[in-house]
């Protein structure tokens, strides 16, 4: 019998539960476009609720979620802030400059993480040469932070200081469920230090598509008018609309399930030779893993994990990445990081 391959490569490769198809089988529906899809209307209801916001609007994906909240915060000639290796800046596609003209400006921060002292100075003086600073960004967990749990303490330091400074502030957290779960911090605590949130329903909780962005009703108001400007309006979109509410009923308290199983897997790196953790014991379900020049590149390692019937990402000549979810037992783990471990020497601790 040909075994099962594992595939670690990210939670957005997740499958809907048959549950999770029933709900979308039997989702009331209507017209989105026209504000008449009840199951949409649910949703962004129960997301609003969810992080303390006054509304909130389904959207097709995280990338436009977050790209809407540049929109709604600055204008062309604005600039934004966030971190060197923030998901907005990095891997959406220049969208801060070529969606809403805005520029922006880097903060290198610690795995990601902003923290105050590191906006000190940021903000352009009041002078027609400079553009304008208008927004600061943060995201929760951060990605390429190694899934960074972002402070709570930090969080509501930087939003003082934003609130202070006359600054807007947007949170994305297509991850934020995974930081709840590892805090016990609820998320209307963690919206409530932010302008407007994102949040993404078909990473840690298993949702086919579809992101959300939450904030005041005039906020949202605006977002539906770049929704539609982006292309983002959609019609009888309660069939995935229907997902997402079944995820957040029923996929938000297994997140620690995801987030013990990473822990286990880093620990099969950790004991690797010619294998290392980037950013230390995972918080949360990502593992990004350095790869030493003695066991190949990245490519290469991840061509052999292939063949071992694991599959992971090559993120960086010498990086790779590997993501726990919904569609990976407690079983596939443990066999992957025994793959992890045949691509070297297992050290032996003293």
């Amino acid at each position: 019998m040909t075994q099962r391959v594992i595939d670690l490569r990210s939670d957005t490769v997740t499958k809907p539960t048959p549950a999770m198809r029933r709900a979308m089988a039997e989702a009331e529906v209507g017209d989105d476009v026209l504000g008449e899809d009840p199951t949409v209307n649910l949703l962004q209801q129960r997301t609003a609720e969810l992080l303390g916001k006054e509304s909130a609007l389904f959207v097709p994906t995280g990338t436009m979620a977050n790209q809407i909240a540049v929109g709604i915060h600055a204008r062309p000639g604005d600039e934004l802030i966030c971190s060197a290796i923030s998901h907005i800046y990095v891997w959406e596609g220049g969208g801060i400059a070529r969606l809403s003209g805005v520029t922006t400006r880097t903060v290198e921060g610690s795995s990601g993480l902003i923290h105050a002292n590191d906006l000190a100075g940021k903000i352009r003086p009041d002078d027609g040469h400079y553009v304008r600073t208008r927004l600061v960004t943060l995201e929760n967990t951060h990605n390429r932070g190694g899934g960074r749990v972002h402070p709570i303490e930090d969080v509501a330091a930087i939003s003082s200081w934003a609130k202070a400074h006359g600054l807007a502030l947007h949170l994305d957290g297509a991850r934020l469920m995974n930081a709840v779960a590892a805090t016990g911090v609820s998320a209307r605590e963690w919206g409530r230090h932010f302008d407007t949130v994102s949040i993404c329903y078909s990473k840690g909780l298993g949702a086919p598509v579809g992101s959300a962005i939450a904030g005041t009703a005039e906020a949202m108001k605006a977002a539906h008018r770049l929704r539609k400007v982006f292309g983002g309006g959609m019609r009888q979109a309660g069939v995935i609309a229907a997902a997402a509410l079944h995820a957040l009923e029923h996929h938000v308290d297994r997140l620690v399930e995801d987030h013990e199983n990473a822990r286990i897997l880093a620990h099969a790196v950790e004991a690797t030779e010619g294998l290392g953790l980037e950013s230390g014991m995972p918080d949360t379900n990502l593992i990004w893993v350095v790869v030493s020049p003695q066991l190949g590149t990245a490519a290469e390692v991840v061509s052999r994990l292939r063949a071992d019937g694991v599959l992971v990402s090559a993120l960086g000549p010498q990086v790779l990445r590997a993501c726990t979810h919904l569609d990976v037992s407690r079983s596939d783990v443990e066999r992957a990081a025994e793959a992890f471990r045949r691509l070297g020497k297992v050290r032996v601790s003293a």
